[in-house]
């Protein structure tokens, strides 16, 4: 299961207090906390506002290269935005993201035409929004990889995320969720199924109990990464339990290993 580290966002407030007040320290001890959980990529979005964004996430971009040993996910919703930042970063990661929407594509694609080891996260979204059922959240997957692959993008380089939907507000938004990575991995087995995982229970109480099956559900389906918080305890404990469960873990080695030191079950007492 790949890690993209999801902490280092504006939309979090304690992130968005430490970005305004430019308080690297904060943003040096996420990094550390989240690498030291397993992350694999580290997210970077500032989530401020428009005339804000390229001063903070070039700040963001420059505390993060100055101590992570992990690849940064550049996130930003706006693709000039993206390319903008680009050339500040040192190594190859992912780009956070393209859809169907407007001219996304067309922008950020060239980008990883001229940078062949990069990846992309891809959403599964158009013009006409979210994709709610799985016959266009595959529709609108189809239509990006083949689009990428236009472009000499191979679908190995793809996070396709299917985006899913509120389980508040919509009743069988897993089921179409999962539907949809079934569909697309069939057709597509070197692409790689992403999602945000704290999409599912917006809105609802405990919401680490519905996330965490629904991360293991999604493994099920055929999730190959997650948006998520490596810091979590709950979500790095399901991770390795799901894959044990999948038959993914020989013997249960990297369950038992990660349980030996102490990175999942019972939080060790403080000497």
């Amino acid at each position: 299961m790949i890690i993209i580290g999801e902490k280092i966002n504006g939309a979090i407030p304690s992130t968005a207090r430490a970005i305004a007040e430019r308080d690297s320290q904060f943003i040096v001890d996420l990094v550390k906390r989240q690498e030291e959980g397993g992350a694999d990529f580290l997210d970077v979005c500032a989530g401020t506002r428009p005339e804000e964004e390229r001063e903070a996430l070039e700040w963001l971009v420059d505390v993060v290269q100055g101590v992570a040993t992990k690849p940064i996910c550049i996130d930003s919703p706006d693709p000039n935005m993206l390319r903008a930042v680009f050339p500040r970063l040192e190594k190859p990661g992912l780009i956070n993201s393209i859809s169907g929407e407007g001219e996304k594509c067309e922008k950020l694609l060239p980008l990883l035409k001229e940078n062949p080891e990069w990846g992309v996260v891809a959403l599964c979204c158009d013009n006409n929004g979210i994709a709610a059922n799985a016959d266009d959240k595959v529709r609108i997957a189809e239509e990006l990889i083949e689009k990428a692959a236009s472009y000499g993008v191979t679908p190995e380089r793809i996070h396709i995320d299917p985006l899913v939907l509120a389980l508040s507000a919509v009743n069988d938004s897993a089921l179409n969720f999962f539907e949809a990575i079934r569909r697309i991995k069939e057709k597509y087995p070197a692409v790689n199924v992403t999602a945000a995982l704290s999409n599912i229970s917006f809105g609802m109480p405990a919401r680490k109990l519905v996330n965490v099956n629904f991360l293991a559900l999604s493994m099920e389906a055929g999730l190959d990464s997650v948006i998520a918080d490596p810091t979590s305890r709950d979500v790095i404990g399901t991770i390795f339990a799901t894959e044990a469960l999948l038959g993914r873990d020989r013997l249960c080695r990297k369950y038992n290993k990660a349980y030996r030191a102490g990175k999942i079950g019972k939080q060790p007492e403080k000497k």
